[in-house]
């Protein structure tokens, strides 16, 4: 039975419209954003990046979700068909695809503010008091029942999703705040080369998530105020942010986990880098997100594939994965994968060892191959006898990217220049 609580929840969940702005490239991710938006991009073995915000939105009983796309949106757009295409529109529940539509020449989304500001006719068709703005391309879990429940006590006219990462963390790279003893914003600052510290905390401070909550007729406002401002960047944290916390009601929200006896979990994976240490976490015995976790369960659509298969057992070739993830489809054929993540249809041969790697869908590995720390991108197919990750100059002469803290990025597109 729904106590009072559960109601309030459930009248604000019903009155949201979230919209998730996936339309970046996600430059630092390199050639795994050649062919895809970052929001695109494979995670956890199963998954892609978008699908936690959207079981964010389905977990937390928001039903109305636009998605915002626009570099590269093939991919995207056909994984939400897939995946979400079954929700109950007489219902009022839905995930509607927003694509960049221009009106004019050149006119594509400026800025994350602009990306709203194209869409506010259809936002305005669904008639929601509130929206729910979301980045789709970092992964995490929340709750906006209780986000949506903060706003409205505060009587605020936005509130800003918040979490704590380090002054170097956020150097360059997120919005920091600043704010008074009831969360009320008195200084943000996008992107700052030397973020302020929390006075309470040194080393740290305030990052914005680029998740808001806004009042719907104060966000149509701000839109079309700075639609006409020939100076704006048409972007939340450069423009609309700064310009209203003097005058207007703005609150920061810091994020939890839905379940409060855990710490918050978020991640920028934003970089190669991010991306590998994401997944290597997923694989630890008590990892902090727990993929297995069925009263938060991350939806996502997967081919309909048989079960992993591992064959032989002999001394001399063994089908094996340890402290490792191996989705349907994949066949480990007398190879031995160790602290792995491997998508679905993945085929890996005989005497080959994988360690330490993200095997992205549909790739083959052949015989004798040894990768240590190697990302390999969606349908590439690894020669037998190919070595990658032992020796850093080595590998980057072949044409593979290598990060600044040595992991490898493999594509089709390297492996086929390599062969010439």
């Amino acid at each position: 039975m729904l106590n009072n609580d559960d109601r309030y929840i459930s009248s604000l969940s019903k009155d949201t419209y979230a919209i998730i702005l996936a339309g970046g490239r996600g430059s630092r991710l390199f050639e795994l954003t050649d062919r895809r938006a970052k929001p695109a991009v494979y995670f956890g073995g199963t998954f892609r990046i978008i699908d936690f915000p959207l079981s964010n939105c389905l977990n937390s009983g928001i039903g109305r979700v636009g998605v915002a796309t626009q570099y590269k949106s093939h991919s995207l757009i056909s994984h939400i068909h897939r995946g979400w295409g079954t929700f109950k529109a007489d219902l009022s529940e839905f995930v509607e695809v927003l694509p960049a539509s221009p009106h004019k020449l050149n006119d594509w989304y400026t800025g994350t503010a602009d990306a709203v500001y194209q869409n506010i006719d259809i936002i305005r068709s669904h008639k929601p008091k509130y929206i729910l703005i979301l980045s789709g391309d970092h992964v995490y879990r929340m709750d906006y029942g209780k986000l949506l429940i903060q706003h409205v006590e505060n009587k605020a006219d936005m509130t800003v999703c918040c979490i704590e990462v380090s002054v170097e963390e956020a150097a360059g790279s997120f919005g920091v705040m600043s704010v008074d003893e009831t969360n009320k914003v008195i200084a943000f600052n996008e992107k700052p080369a030397n973020p302020k510290e929390t006075p309470s905390k040194p080393g740290v401070c305030l990052a914005s998530m680029g998740n808001y909550v806004f009042n719907t007729e104060f966000l149509f406002e701000q839109l079309n105020k700075d639609a006409i401002n020939t100076t704006s960047n048409h972007d939340f944290g450069l423009d609309i942010i700064p310009s209203i916390i003097k005058q207007h009601a703005i609150f920061a929200y810091p994020i939890e986990d839905p379940d409060a006896s855990k710490p918050p979990y978020w991640r920028d994976v934003g970089t190669i880098d991010a991306l590998w240490e994401a997944n290597m976490e997923l694989i630890e015995p008590k990892p902090q997100f727990d993929l297995y976790d069925r009263t938060w369960p991350i939806f996502t659509y997967q081919s309909q594939l048989p079960p992993a298969k591992f064959i032989f057992d002999s001394a001399t070739r063994r089908g094996t994965a340890l402290d490792s993830t191996v989705a349907s489809g994949c066949i480990v054929s007398g190879s031995t994968i160790r602290k792995s993540i491997l998508y679905s249809s993945v085929h890996t041969h005989s005497h080959s060892v994988i360690e330490q790697s993200v095997l992205m869908p549909e790739c083959d590995i052949g015989k004798n191959c040894k990768l240590f720390k190697v990302i390999v991108d969606a349908n590439c197919r690894i020669p037998a006898e190919l070595t990658i990750g032992y020796d850093r100059e080595k590998d980057i002469a072949r044409g593979f990217r290598v990060s600044e803290k040595g992991i490898t990025l493999v594509t089709s597109a390297m492996i086929e220049a390599l062969k010439k």
